[in-house]
């Protein structure tokens, strides 16, 4: 893992999001709480602003596992009551460390738990880790987690743990998905400058060096600044360039701001394979027809094999109670959201002492779950401290019951999920 760069990732961390770390007091570290019966979780996630539909299942998976608690949980023969406490980012990173410093620091939680992009989980981390609380984490890819926060593969961090899928995974389900249609291998690439886009343009592991070493040809359109209304200078560097395949990692509202003008402009590529902006149906759907055949990764679906080890619910079911619930389509990070509190409450019934930080620690590192996202594990984790879960690539076509739907549409590498649709080039 020497090929890793420390000092750059460091360097990008200060620039990007570490400043929240600073937003936030950093709380003198305590290896035990007050004694009491009441295991407290913290729960910090994205509910308003521009990443806010990372968020937007947290209440139904939130209702749905507090049932299955119910009055608490088994430990040794003792039964503890769960008090799972809610924080919104706002889609802040600084707000983000501001409300993981107060579960810490007023609310004395016994495990942090943070999802959604590494506008939350980063700073969240960086917060547990400062102040030496437990933390597990999910729902942005782990080579952020772990190298934008100065990770270092020989040493790891020592409170914080996270389980998702990398950047070489998404990169190896794009490329799986551009092999089934004929391109002239050129590949343009724009990344967002926020936390998720500043790791993926990592000069040796980021996205365009992965896709360099598939033998793809990147033309590299750099960062653009969240939130911007024109991208005329991006769409032509692409059109100059005559690039056959678009990707990045856009926020929702950019996406649609790019492609709509993209298409205004006379660009239109064979594949637009978009990591983050278009996991979501309302996105898709913002675009009206040109939604149809644009793609991206497929981290979870009702289609997935994989059921609740603390609910027993199937993939599909969850899918479907969400929809019945919500009255809207299912939306990926459904899954990792239940996922990250099967691992919690897993966590707590092998903790040997729940009220102590050290034996918490321990129970972590020991995880081996079974999960509606797939198997849990840390010992053979990509880097210490990060486990790696399936991911496959999906293209969205015309609905039945919906406006579009998303299909998997490549299983190179998680043969276990079904394939339900050939990829198809952008008419």
């Amino acid at each position: 893992m020497s090929r890793y760069s420390k000092s750059l990732w460091t360097r990008r961390r200060l620039l990007g999001t570490g400043a929240a770390v600073l937003a936030a007091p950093v709380i003198a570290p305590r290896h035990a709480w007050a004694r009491g019966d009441e295991i407290r979780l913290g729960w910090v996630s994205p509910t308003t602003g521009p990443i806010a539909s990372f968020g937007a299942s947290d209440d139904y998976v939130l209702d749905g596992v507090r049932k299955a608690i119910g009055e608490g949980i088994e430990i040794n023969g003792k039964t503890y009551p769960v008090r799972i406490i809610e924080k919104d980012s706002q889609s802040s990173p600084n707000r983000a460390a501001e409300v993981a410093s107060e579960l810490i620091l007023d609310d004395e939680v016994h495990l942090m738990l943070s999802s959604s992009t590494a506008d939350t989980v980063l700073p969240v981390t960086d917060q547990c880790e400062l102040n030496e609380v437990p933390s597990v984490s999910t729902d942005t890819p782990w080579d952020a987690f772990f190298f934008a926060r100065g990770g270092d593969p020989a040493v790891g961090f020592d409170w914080t743990y996270h389980f998702f899928w990398g950047a070489g995974q998404i990169i190896d389900c794009y490329a799986s998905l551009w092999s089934q249609i004929d391109t002239n291998n050129r590949v343009g690439l724009l990344l967002s400058n926020d936390s998720d886009g500043v790791a993926m343009s990592h000069p040796k592991v980021g996205m365009a060096a992965m896709m360099r070493e598939r033998g793809l040809e990147v033309i590299d359109g750099g960062l653009f600044e969240p939130l911007s209304d024109d991208y005329s200078a991006q769409i032509g560097k692409m059109k100059d360039a005559g690039v056959d395949i678009i990707t990045g990692a856009f926020l929702p509202p950019d996406w649609t701001t790019f492609w709509v003008q993209a298409s205004q402009q006379g660009f239109r590529p064979k594949a637009a394979t978009i990591a983050k902006a278009i996991l979501f149906p309302t996105a898709v759907e913002a675009l009206g027809d040109l939604g149809q055949g644009v793609s991206s990764e497929v981290w979870w679906s009702p289609d997935h094999p994989y059921s609740s080890g603390l609910t027993g619910q199937s993939s599909a079911e969850l899918a479907a109670g969400y929809e019945q619930a919500s009255g809207r389509q299912w939306i990926q990070p459904t899954g990792y959201k239940h996922a990250l509190l099967e691992v919690a409450i897993d966590v707590l019934k092998r903790c040997d002492d729940p009220m102590d930080a050290g034996a918490m620690m321990e129970s972590i590192k020991a995880t081996n779950a079974n999960t509606i996202v797939g198997p849990v594990s840390w010992k053979d984790g990509p880097v210490p401290n990060a486990a790696t879960t399936p991911v496959v690539g999906g293209q969205w076509v015309k609905g039945e019951q919906h406006p579009y739907d998303l299909k998997v549409a490549e299983n190179k590498y998680a043969p276990e999920i079904t394939v339900q649709t050939e990829f198809k080039a952008l008419s």
